[in-house]
């Protein structure tokens, strides 16, 4: 659901109480008082109380008692019985809608709390990264699948260290903050080890160290580790597991950079498999990489059919790297239809 259509059903529900009291006085002066509508005037407050405050859920019920006993003394039913069960009636329903506006109003406190924690979390965590780096333009782009933490197991960054512009974009295994917290501790790792190991598979050794010692093998995470030479126009890659990224050409020409073996994923280390290899591909101006986590590729529209990554390269052609990853973000939400059922990670290198 989009923005403008939660505004619009909160304005359709704002105005509900007063349209159903509205409704239950026109047929009760209509129909007379043999057909019992009176208690239906409660209706207004019941439905105050799912979204207006309870100063509002209050003074709705206000009106619905004093219109209660206008309707009642015109159908001469004030001083009965039923009288007395329709005003009962609106005073319990009002009781129950300022009630339940009181236990709402906390509960959207708490969790307007909680995203301001998970946002500033997501600051340190994912701190924004360095918009070029030399002839290096980069964007990046987050959408967690659970909207109310905005955070969660993808991570991303970019560090220009001693041995050229180092990058890791990786995926923990799980959601919420068991995954943030594996998250900081390989972001943490990197951005120290990027500076001091000479290569990527030194690099790579030293984050799965990090992993299994903290993990204890409950956790796994796939990277892809970067490093582009500048001078060299070139760029080195060591994959662990992880989505291959796509290199798009200045000619238009698309492939994926897949590693002639794949590495086990970090933590998974003393499972054996093949040793990390890092591998070497042209990167030339014009050319563009785009690093990303499987919530891009695997998400799915209604019949089922996922993301076609390579068919949407041509939205990278936007003369600013911000704006071309936020375009394809965008056609990754409109292909889901919704909200995205894992969290995507996305980071744009653009060779200016």
């Amino acid at each position: 659901m989009t923005t403008g259509e939660r505004e619009e059903g909160r304005v359709v529900l704002s105005c509900l109480p007063v349209v159903m009291m509205a409704v239950v006085t026109v047929v009760d002066l209509t129909a007379g008082p043999e057909v019992g509508f009176l208690p239906l005037v409660s209706l207004g407050p019941a439905f105050a109380g799912l979204i207006g405050t309870w100063r509002r859920t209050a003074l709705i019920g206000v009106v619905a008692l004093l219109l209660c006993v206008g309707l009642g003394a015109y159908d001469g039913l004030f001083g009965t019985r039923r009288g007395y069960t329709a005003m009962a009636s609106v005073v319990g329903v009002t009781a129950a809608g300022v009630t339940a506006a009181v236990m709402r109003g906390r509960r959207e406190a708490e969790l307007a709390s909680m995203r301001s924690i998970a946002e500033a979390a997501q600051r340190v965590l994912l701190r924004p990264v360095p918009r070029s780096a030399g002839p290096l333009q980069v964007a990046v782009s987050y959408t967690s699948a659970v909207a109310e933490a905005r955070i969660g197991g993808d991570l991303y960054e970019v560090v220009a260290s001693p041995h050229g512009v180092r990058v890791i974009v990786g995926d923990v295994q799980g959601k919420g903050l068991a995954a943030v917290e594996t998250a900081a501790l390989v972001l943490g790792a990197f951005r120290e080890a990027a500076h001091d190991e000479p290569d990527l598979v030194a690099l790579a050794a030293r984050l799965e160290r990090s992993v299994a010692r903290e993990a204890n093998g409950e956790k796994f995470v796939t990277v892809v580790l970067a490093e582009v030479r500048v001078e060299e126009r070139a760029a080195v890659l060591l994959n662990c597991g992880h989505p291959a990224p796509m290199l798009v050409r200045s000619d238009g020409c698309v492939d994926f950079l897949r590693p002639p073996a794949y590495a086990l994923p970090l933590g998974l280390g003393t499972h054996g498999g093949e040793p990390p290899r890092s591998y070497r591909v042209d990167f030339a101006p014009g050319d563009q990489l785009l690093f990303y986590t499987d919530g891009v590729t695997e998400a799915r529209d209604a019949d089922g059919t996922f993301f076609p990554l390579e068919e949407r390269a041509g939205l990278l052609k936007s003369p600013e790297a911000e704006a071309a990853i936020e375009a394809l973000r965008e056609d990754v939400v409109r292909h889901a239809r919704g909200p995205l059922h894992d969290d995507a990670a996305m980071l744009l290198l653009r060779y200016r």
